[in-house]
Parts: structure tokens; C-alpha cells; sequence
């Protein structure tokens, strides 16, 4: 099993340097290709739309046919999407490569389950923090690289080397074994939708998205916000990308021994704290130690995931993941065409918002979670299971 988990940890790795090249660069290059802040957003949201369509059809199918074949689309279609963004030189068809790239984010799903099922006696929250973790620890080089190529060489560059990157990840992801199939997936849930669609289930879902939709509304603009409001070069957003990859990696071995409520409580507020710094601060330290903090978005992305476990039966596990992943994604459509229409108003009410919302966005975790936090050693220090 722990074979599995490794390979799966040097492919992602290797696909995270290659992602970082370019991933939160994009809306510095829309901008180079003509876009304006309202159409960032709105492209970013179109993107967000991509990558909502397939998680619960790739959850449900990773229940019924298996998690590889799923992951080895994903990676192939990520490949054939990040050529299509290397060789577009206009507008509408780098935005078709985009979309199409947003799309393989339904890998999630048969990822988590694939990891989730190999992690032996490792907790559900510790194997996907340390899945998250081995992208991020990829995404640490990638920004840096990208942001160096795209100082010199134009941020058009940064597509034609993730391309070829890509290409070593998706080989070393063909070497992964298959796993067995739970025996109960194939086609209770179409005999019987109430045992996954059950209240406290579908309350959550709910809980998730507006959490993770005031997290994600500063996201989008940040670069632009770094380089036109803040003067920050290319090559230093290139270092603010990394510091985030680096929270992210930091957070996730840290916070990955806590249980599951408890660490998505405090990535949550480590990416208010961000909005703050990223708002009042005045200099490169202030920005560093912001978007280190940013990294708590992507811990609570995998925690989201994580705490939905303890909702459903491991026969649905995969469909579980996917309706996480489906109300994330849908969080991705609506927050950038906001955060477009509030930077075009006034950059800096983009950031008085979000931290106004994401402080909103905790209070309502707290409240109507139905997974809930107990304030006790026990219930705070993770046990193994």
C-alpha cells in the first residue's frame, strides 16, 4: 500500500512544480493577453465552472469502476490542456486550454479515496494533509522557477516548460497499482440516493461552500494586486507564490495531527490573518509571512474533505469527496467575478470584505457544522483513527 502512496506522492510532486510554473500566474498573463479585472474574473469564474462539472461524475464512478482509471484521465487531459495553453497566442483559445485544464481538478475526488484507501494506519486527515503536502512541496520550486523564466523570457515561457514537466509526472503515475472496488458501491446509490443525501450531510455541504467561497474572494487578484498596487516584480510574486506553497506544506504536517475540526478552524483563520496583511502591510516581510499564512486555504480544502468522512460509509466515500470538491468549485465560479467587480471599484475593498467574511465564515462553522469542535485534549489531539 505505502508503495502506492509514494509514487502517488512523487507524481503529484513533480505535476505541483510544474502547476506552480504558471497556476497563479494566470491572471497576470490574462492581463497580458487584454483582459481587464471585471474579465479576469469572470474568466477565472469560467474556469471555476470547469472545475465543478466532473467531481461528484468522478466520485461516483471511482465507487463503481475504480480510482485509477480515473487518475490516469485526469493526468492525461491536464497534459493535452497545458500544451493547448503553451502554443495558444490569443485570448480565446489560451481561456479553451484553461477551462479544459480546470476541468482535471475531478482528479480530486479518486485521488483523496485512492490515498484514503492505501493509508493503512495512517488517520483519513493525516494521508490527505500529506498527499496535499508532497503537490505543495513540487509548488514551492514552481513559482520561483516560473517567476524567473517569466522575468526574462516572457510569462508565455512558464507553459512550455510545465508542459514538458507534466510529461514525467504522468509517467511515473502509470506505475500505480489498481485497488478492489468496494463491493457495496455498485449501484446502491442510485437504489437508494437517502443514504448518502441525508440532512446533516447536505447541511454541511452548505456549511463548506460559504466558508470556502469568503476564503477564496481575495485569491483571484492577489498577483494583480501584488504588481500594480504594491510594485511587486514578477519574479518577487514568483517568491510570494512559493511562501505560499511553503504554508501550505508547514500547515499540513502541522496541522494534519490535530483532528480534523480543530485544523480546519485555525486554517481558517490563518487566511483572515492574510487578508490583513496583505491589506495593511507595507513591505516584502509583511507579504512573505501573508501568503505563507495563504497556505491555510488549501489545508482547509483537504480538511473539508477530510471531516466529510465521518458522514457517509466507505462505500460512497468517493461521492462524498466529489459533492466536497463539486460546492468548492462552485465557490470558484461565484468569488472572481466579486472580487473582479470589487478590485475595479476600489482594490482595497476586496480585502475589507473578505476578512469581514471569512470572520462571518468561522462564526458559522462553529455554530451549524454538524461536524463540531470539542474543546478537549482528546478531541483537539488527534488519535490515529
Amino acid at each position: 500500500m505505502y508503495r502506492d502512496l509514494v509514487l502517488v506522492g512523487l507524481s503529484i510532486l513533480v505535476w505541483g512544480i510544474g502547476e506552480g510554473m504558471f497556476l497563479l500566474f494566470q491572471p497576470l498573463y490574462l492581463e497580458e493577453l487584454g483582459a481587464d479585472p471585471v474579465m479576469i474574473g469572470a474568466i477565472m469564474g469560467v474556469i471555476g465552472l470547469a472545475m465543478a462539472l466532473g467531481h461528484l461524475p468522478a466520485g461516483f464512478l471511482a465507487d463503481r469502476i475504480g480510482r485509477r482509471p480515473l487518475m490516469f484521465a485526469a493526468w492525461f487531459i491536464g497534459l493535452g490542456a497545458a500544451w493547448t495553453m503553451a502554443l495558444a497566442d490569443t485570448l480565446p483559445v489560451f481561456v479553451i486550454g484553461s477551462s479544459v485544464y480546470g476541468l482535471t481538478a475531478f482528479v480530486i475526488s479518486p485521488l483523496n479515496s485512492y490515498a484514503t484507501a492505501a493509508r493503512g494506519r495512517l488517520s483519513t486527515s493525516r494521508v490527505l494533509t500529506l498527499v496535499s503536502a508532497a503537490y505543495n512541496l513540487g509548488a514551492l520550486t514552481g513559482p520561483i522557477l516560473g517567476g524567473w523564466i517569466g522575468q526574462i523570457y516572457g510569462l508565455g515561457s512558464n507553459f512550455f516548460v510545465a508542459a514538458m514537466i507534466f510529461i514525467l509526472s504522468t509517467l511515473l503515475i502509470l506505475t500505480i497499482r489498481p485497488q478492489p472496488v468496494e463491493a457495496k458501491a455498485s449501484g446502491t446509490w442510485l437504489r437508494d440516493p437517502g443514504r448518502i443525501i441525508q440532512p446533516r450531510f447536505i447541511q454541511y455541504l452548505v456549511v463548506i461552500f460559504l466558508v470556502m467561497m469568503f476564503m477564496y474572494l481575495p485569491q483571484p487578484l492577489s498577483q494583480n494586486f501584488m504588481l500594480n498596487e504594491k510594485n511587486i516584480s514578477i519574479a518577487g510574486i514568483g517568491v510570494l507564490i512559493s511562501m505560499r506553497s511553503a504554508g501550505v506544506v508547514v500547515l499540513n504536517l502541522i496541522l494534519g495531527f490535530f483532528k480534523a475540526p480543530f485544523g480546519f478552524l485555525l486554517s481558517q483563520i490563518s487566511v483572515a490573518l492574510y487578508t490583513l496583511l496583505i491589506f495593511k502591510g507595507n513591505g516584502l516581510p509583511w507579504y512573505l509571512l501573508g501568503y505563507f499564512l495563504l497556505g491555510g486555504y488549501q489545508t482547509a480544502r483537504v480538511l473539508a474533505s477530510a471531516q466529510s468522512r465521518k458522514l457517509v460509509n466507505a462505500s460512497h466515500m468517493g461521492l462524498a469527496y466529489g459533492a466536497v470538491e463539486t460546492v468548492i468549485s462552485i465557490a470558484f465560479i461565484i468569488a472572481p467575478p466579486i472580487a473582479g467587480y470589487l478590485y475595479e471599484i476600489n482594490p482595497d475593498w476586496l480585502y475589507m470584505a473578505s476578512f469581514i467574511l471569512i470572520c462571518a465564515a468561522i462564526a458559522i462553522a462553529l455554530i451549524f457544522s454538524p461536524v463540531r469542535i470539542r474543546f478537549t485534549k482528546q478531541a483537539i489531539v488527534k488519535d490515529g483513527t
